[in-house]
């Protein structure tokens, strides 16, 4: 699983650390196991080993938190700085826009669409690697939408549900 640590993110959104952790933990429904989990001792060793990091001082207090993809989106949403409220404003905008795409037009469109999210998060200035990777997921997801490798969903209705 491809993942990244909170005091990446915590960089990335320009806050520290702490707050990141603080606003997890006060929103801690909102990230069930497969959006986020804590790094165990023996993995953080292992991981400082295969790094080569130094154990002398510095260092973490606390063990750091994993966040998948999905993590990172929701991330977005409980965090309050200005970048991170840009950035989840982007996303909402993002997951309409395919909604209605895809909803709405032809099939051989899905190019179109992936102009349209790579011009939307074009226009923040720092952009860094990991929101390009995750622009060319969102990129993949789209080509095997258009091959037809994914299962359509069935449609609920929007609205209220009259009784008969």
């Amino acid at each position: 699983m491809k993942v990244m640590f909170d005091f990446d993110l915590a960089e990335m959104y320009g806050i520290e650390t702490k707050y990141l952790k603080r606003s997890v933990r006060a929103n801690i429904r909102r990230f069930p196991s497969d959006f986020m989990f804590e790094i165990t001792k023996e993995e953080w060793h292992s991981l400082r080993f295969n790094f080569s990091t130094s154990n002398q001082r510095g260092g973490i207090r606390y063990l750091p938190f994993a966040f998948s993809e999905l993590g990172v989106a929701m991330l977005s949403s409980v965090l309050s700085s200005e970048l991170a409220i840009n950035i989840n404003i982007g996303i909402m905008r993002a997951f309409v826009e395919i909604r209605q795409m895809i909803a709405n037009r032809p099939a051989d469109r899905i190019e179109e669409l992936k102009e349209y999210v790579e011009e939307l998060f074009a226009d923040q200035n720092d952009i860094n690697e990991d929101t390009r990777v995750q622009l060319e997921l969102i990129n993949q997801t789209l080509a095997e939408m258009q091959a037809g490798h994914t299962k359509p969903y069935p449609r609920r209705r929007i609205g209220f549900i009259k009784e008969e």
